[in-house]
């Protein structure tokens, strides 16, 4: 994985206030991980399919880059504004943030014609390893973020945070800190719905894919990878809303008490994506064109 998709997909991760409860990114060379799902984590695809799938994807990465990524750095312009002008508000992140969203949803749904070709010409085999590929994660993810206390969970959430804010904003002053630890406890056992709402999405995907040769099969996938907040449940679709709410709240309390050395920093980083993007050579071919 490039350095600058990590970069970028921290950087929604951030604005779009989802911390490690979502794999929401922005990505290029490993444009799959835009769905929540990756395919190379659960599907063993022979080498036919590997060729085919390589090559659809270099489809999806030329038009993710010609059509795409000038919006993202659009995006990243506001983003930057915000910075400079101190507007970092709660209205200004809802913009930026559905703004996100939609640019994700779109590119989900370019590429969702492929993920639906190549699930319906898996066999009985590749679609058990899949499911058993799906519990597998279910149990990684509930042995590290549901079998510790509800305490300790807040205060691994608190450090995560801690750790990617450090990253964008340098250290945190004493009151900055403190406001991450009543962010994370705001946040309370969220990791429940989280992981709940996830195997409820795997069941229904898996559902789906065992009758992949059905007329309603394709409807089915683009409801699950392009509109799968329809399918939320309704715990979840609380406790999502309070997610954002809570963590636009840090995100406005902890720029409102930044340092100008902090919003330095932030504008660096938010400077090094721009670059990293103007030096794709196939985004500085749709500028020459």
């Amino acid at each position: 994985m490039s350095r600058w998709f990590k970069r970028v997909a921290l950087l929604i991760t951030i604005t779009l206030a989802l911390g490690a409860c979502s794999r929401m990114g922005l990505a290029y060379r490993n444009l799959d991980v835009i769905i929540p799902w990756t395919l190379s984590d659960y599907l063993d695809m022979n080498g036919e399919q590997k060729g085919w799938f390589n090559e659809r994807l270099k489809e999806h990465l030329s038009w993710h880059c010609t059509t795409q990524l000038p919006g993202y750095l659009d995006w990243l312009d506001r983003l930057q504004v915000m910075v400079e002008t101190n507007q970092v508000t709660d209205d200004a992140l809802k913009a930026r943030t559905l703004e996100a969203k939609q640019a994700i949803a779109q590119t989900a749904k370019e590429i969702t014609p492929s993920a639906i070709e190549l699930l319906q010409g898996l066999d009985d085999q590749q679609v058990a390893e899949m499911n058993d590929a799906f519990a597998k994660d279910q149990r990684k993810r509930q042995e590290e973020y549901l079998k510790p206390s509800l305490d300790q969970q807040i205060k691994d959430r608190g450090e995560r945070m801690d750790k990617r804010l450090n990253d964008w904003l340098g250290p945190l002053s004493a009151s900055q800190q403190q406001r991450v630890t009543a962010w994370s406890k705001a946040l309370g056992d969220q990791n429940q719905q989280w992981i709940a709402n996830r195997v409820h999405w795997q069941k229904q995907f898996s559902a789906a894919v065992a009758q992949r040769q059905s007329p309603e099969f394709p409807q089915r996938i683009e409801m699950l990878l392009v509109n799968r907040e329809s399918l939320w449940t309704p715990a979840y679709r609380q406790a999502y809303a309070n997610t954002e709410a809570q963590a636009r709240g840090l995100l406005v309390d902890l720029m409102a008490e930044s340092t100008p050395d902090q919003r330095q920093r932030l504008l660096r980083k938010i400077e090094g994506v721009r670059k990293d993007f103007n030096d794709l050579k196939c985004l500085k071919a749709v500028k020459q064109g």
